[in-house]
C-alpha cells in the first residue's frame, strides 16, 4: 500500500490528518471470522471462540505536551490515562475487566512521580472493578506516555456501534459540553453505568463518546451510519461561560453521543430523570438520510496529526 503523493512529494500526516489516515490504512488491515466490530470502532469486539458474550478490547495512550502538560499531578494523569480507554468501553456498552499498562518516560524520571501515577491508575481502575493484571516499561528521550490496554465483555443483544444510526433518529448527548481542558479532562468519569442503564431500557441505534468534540464525532457518527444530520444549536449543554464553537471544537468532553428512535424520546427523559437526576441529557438534533440534507459544516474539533486551522 503506497500513500498518494503531493506536489512537494510524500504526503505528511499533517497534510493527510488522522481520518483520512485510517481510510487508507484500515481497509488493509487481516480481520477474521470472529471479529464482529474491529478497527474503526470505539472498541473491538470479538466472538469468542466457543458461545457466551462478545470479548471487548481497546487500548489508548496519553501523551505529554498532547494529552498533559508538564507539572500536572501525576495522580490525575494516571487516572486520566485509564479512564480513557474505559470511556470507549461506555461507548460499546461494554464491561471492562482487566487492563494493562505500558509506561514509557525517561530514566530521569523521579520514582515517586511514577509512584503517584500508579496510585491514579489504581483508583481509576478500583471505579470500575478492573484489575491491572500487567504491563510494560521503557526507556525514551522523548516525552512520557501511558498506553492502558483493557479487556472485557458485552452482551450479544447490547453491543452498541457508531454505525447503527437511521434516518429520523433523535440525537443526545448526556452532561453538558465546553471547557474541558481547564480541568474536567483531567478527572472525568466515563458514563458505564448510563451507556448499561441505556441498553438495558432502550434499543440504541448508534453511540459513542465526544473525546475530540461534537464537530469531529457527530460527523464520524453519521459517515459509519450513512447519513446526514442537522443539530439545533439552540439546545447544546453548554457548561457556564463556553460558547457554542467552543463547545464542539474543545473536545475531551468524554459525554456520551447516541442515536434512537423518536417513538422513545419521551419515555427516555422521563426514566433518564428518575434514574440520573443529577446528569442532564439533551437532544440536541437527529440524523437525517444524505438526499434530504446535507451535512451540517460544524467547527472541528481536535484532529490528530493536524495542527489548528
Amino acid at each position: 500500500m503506497r500513500l498518494r503523493k503531493s506536489a512537494r512529494g510524500l504526503i505528511r500526516l499533517g497534510e493527510l490528518g488522522e481520518d483520512r489516515l485510517l481510510e487508507q490504512l484500515l481497509p488493509h488491515l487481516p480481520r477474521g471470522k470472529g471479529v464482529v466490530a474491529g478497527a474503526g470502532e470505539d472498541s473491538a469486539v470479538v466472538n469468542p471462540p466457543v458461545g457466551g458474550d462478545f470479548l471487548v478490547l481497546k487500548t489508548d495512550c496519553i501523551i505529554e505536551g498532547v494529552h498533559f502538560l508538564h507539572g500536572v499531578n501525576p495522580h490525575d494523569i494516571g487516572w486520566k490515562a485509564m479512564m480513557r480507554p474505559l470511556s470507549d468501553f461506555a461507548a460499546t456498552s461494554a464491561v471492562p475487566q482487566f487492563a494493562l499498562i505500558t509506561l514509557i518516560t525517561s530514566a530521569q524520571t523521579e520514582v515517586e512521580w511514577v509512584k503517584q501515577l500508579y496510585r491514579g491508575l489504581r483508583r481509576a481502575a478500583r471505579r470500575f472493578k478492573v484489575s491491572i493484571v500487567g504491563g510494560e516499561t521503557s526507556s525514551t528521550p522523548g516525552p512520557t506516555a501511558i498506553s492502558a490496554s483493557v479487556v472485557g465483555f458485552v452482551e450479544k443483544d447490547r453491543w452498541v456501534t457508531r454505525s447503527g444510526g437511521k434516518d429520523g433518529d433523535d440525537l443526545f448527548v448526556t452532561g453538558r459540553l465546553g471547557a474541558a481542558m481547564t480541568r474536567k479532562h483531567l478527572q472525568f468519569v466515563p458514563r458505564i453505568a448510563e451507556s448499561r442503564w441505556l441498553t438495558k431500557n432502550f434499543s440504541i441505534h448508534a453511540m459513542m463518546d465526544l473525546s475530540d468534540g461534537l464537530g469531529v464525532d457527530l460527523p464520524r457518527l453519521a459517515r459509519a451510519s450513512k447519513v446526514g444530520f442537522k443539530i439545533e444549536m439552540e439546545n447544546l449543554p453548554l457548561n457556564r461561560g463556553v460558547k457554542i464553537d467552543n463547545a464542539i471544537s474543545e473536545g475531551e468532553d468524554y459525554e456520551l453521543l447516541f442515536a434512537i428512535s423518536p417513538r422513545d424520546r419521551d419515555l427516555l427523559e422521563r426514566e433518564w430523570q428518575k434514574k440520573f437526576p443529577k446528569l442532564p441529557l439533551t437532544r440536541i438534533g437527529r440524523l437525517n438520510r444524505k438526499s434530504k440534507i446535507k451535512d451540517q459544516k460544524l467547527p472541528r474539533g481536535y484532529v490528530h496529526f493536524q495542527q489548528p486551522g
